[in-house]
C-alpha cells in the first residue's frame, strides 16, 4: 500500500481520484478532486489531497486542507467548507494508511489540530465535537407521494406557496443568488463568501451545480438556493432569501420545488445538509419530516487541549455578530471575504 498526494493539475490522476469517489460507498461529494482547486484558487489553502493505491488502483481517498488563521488557528482540515470529509476508502488497509499519513502531515505543518469531518464515528477514543447533525430523507418515486410526506403544518405553507403563484427559474449566473444570500446571511452577522466562490462552484462541477431562483408573481426575487448533485443525490447546500419571503412562503415553496424537480429526474435522496442541534434551521427540518443524524467530527489535538468552537454559538463571538450585522452591507461584502477565508 503507497500514499502519495494528489498533485494540483495532474488531470489523469484527478479522473482516477473521481472515478473512485463515484464507486466508493463512504465517498460523499465532498471527496471530488475538484475541491483542492476551489480551495486553493478562492482561497490561498494549500490542499493535501491523499490517495491510497495498490497495484495501481486506488483503494481509498483523504482531501485536506490547511488552514491558518490568526483569530481562528492553525489546522488541517477534511475539509474546510465542507459538511462531510474525512477518510473513504474501500478496504481498512488503505484507510489506517491514510489516516497515519494525515497524522504524519499535521505533525509536519505544525498544526494545533487535526479535523476529520466524518459522518460516522471512526475512533471511540479520539476527542470529537457531536454539535452537528445531518438531515436526509428518501425521495419517494410519486410527486404527490413527497408532498403527502411532509407533515401537515409545513404542507399547507408549501401550498400557501403554490397559491402565492411564486415561480422557480435555474439560473446560469450567482447574480441573483448572491445579492440573496449576501443580504441573508448579514441579518444573521455573519459574513458572505465571495461572489467569486459561488461562481466557481458552477463552473468547476457543471451539471453537478445548480442555482435554483424562486420569485414574486411580480417577478421580484424571494429566495434562492445552490444545490449540489451526486450519484442519486441532491444537497441544497448555500441558501439565502430577502426579508418577503416568509409572508409569502417562499422558502417553503423553494425546497418543495427542488424535492419536485429531484423526483422528476429520478433522484433518491434529498440530503437537507448540516444544522447545529437546537437553532432554527434544525427545527425548520425537523418541521419537513426529516430526522437528524449526528454528525461525527474527530480530532487529533497537536498544539491545543480541546476541541475548537468556531462557530456563531460561541458565546465569545456574540459582541462581533452584533457589530457585524451594524456594517453596511457593502462594508461587510467587501469586507467578508477577507474574513471567511479563514473559517471553513
Amino acid at each position: 500500500m503507497i500514499v502519495r498526494r494528489l498533485a494540483l493539475g495532474d488531470a489523469e490522476t484527478a479522473r482516477r481520484w473521481d472515478a473512485f469517489v463515484q464507486a466508493c460507498p463512504e465517498a460523499t461529494f465532498f471527496h471530488l478532486s475538484a475541491w483542492q482547486r476551489i480551495l486553493r484558487r478562492q482561497f490561498g489553502h494549500e490542499g493535501y489531497f491523499l490517495y491510497a493505491e495498490r497495484d495501481g488502483r486506488i483503494e481509498g481517498v483523504l482531501p485536506l486542507a490547511e488552514n491558518k488563521s490568526r483569530l481562528f488557528g492553525h489546522a488541517l482540515v477534511s475539509l474546510p467548507f465542507a459538511v462531510y470529509g474525512g477518510v473513504a476508502a474501500s478496504t481498512p488497509d488503505a484507510a489506517q494508511a491514510l489516516e497515519a499519513e494525515a497524522q504524519k502531515t499535521a505533525r509536519e505543518l505544525k498544526v494545533e489540530h487535526l479535523e476529520m469531518r466524518n459522518r460516522i464515528r471512526r475512533h471511540e477514543d479520539w476527542p470529537h465535537q457531536d454539535l452537528y447533525v445531518t438531515f436526509r430523507k428518501e425521495i419517494l418515486p410519486d410527486e404527490e407521494a413527497n408532498m403527502l410526506a411532509i407533515p401537515r403544518k409545513q404542507r399547507a405553507m408549501v401550498r400557501k406557496g403554490i397559491k402565492n403563484n411564486l415561480r422557480a427559474e435555474i439560473d446560469s449566473t450567482v447574480d441573483r443568488f448572491f445579492a440573496l444570500y449576501a443580504d441573508n446571511v448579514h441579518r444573521h452577522g455573519t459574513p458572505a463568501m465571495p461572489r467569486r466562490y459561488f461562481q466557481a462552484l458552477l463552473d468547476e462541477f457543471g451539471d453537478a451545480a445548480e442555482v435554483l431562483v424562486v420569485s414574486s408573481e411580480q417577478g421580484e426575487p424571494l429566495s434562492a438556493v445552490l444545490s449540489f448533485y451526486f450519484r442519486d443525490e441532491v444537497l441544497p447546500y448555500y441558501a439565502g432569501d430577502a426579508v418577503a419571503a416568509r409572508d409569502l412562503a417562499a422558502n417553503d415553496f423553494k425546497y418543495w420545488e427542488l424535492m419536485r424537480r429531484a423526483c422528476a429526474r429520478g433522484l433518491k435522496v434529498f440530503d437537507y445538509g448540516r444544522s447545529k442541534q437546537d437553532t432554527g434551521s434544525f427545527a425548520f427540518k425537523k418541521n419537513w419530516g426529516f430526522e437528524p443524524t449526528p454528525l461525527h467530527y474527530e480530532y487529533c489535538l497537536y498544539r491545543r487541549e480541546a476541541v475548537p468552537q468556531n462557530n456563531p454559538s460561541n458565546a465569545k463571538y456574540q459582541l462581533m455578530i452584533k457589530a457585524w450585522r451594524r456594517l453596511p452591507i457593502g462594508v461587510a461584502n467587501w469586507l467578508g471575504p477577507h474574513i471567511v477565508r479563514s473559517l471553513g
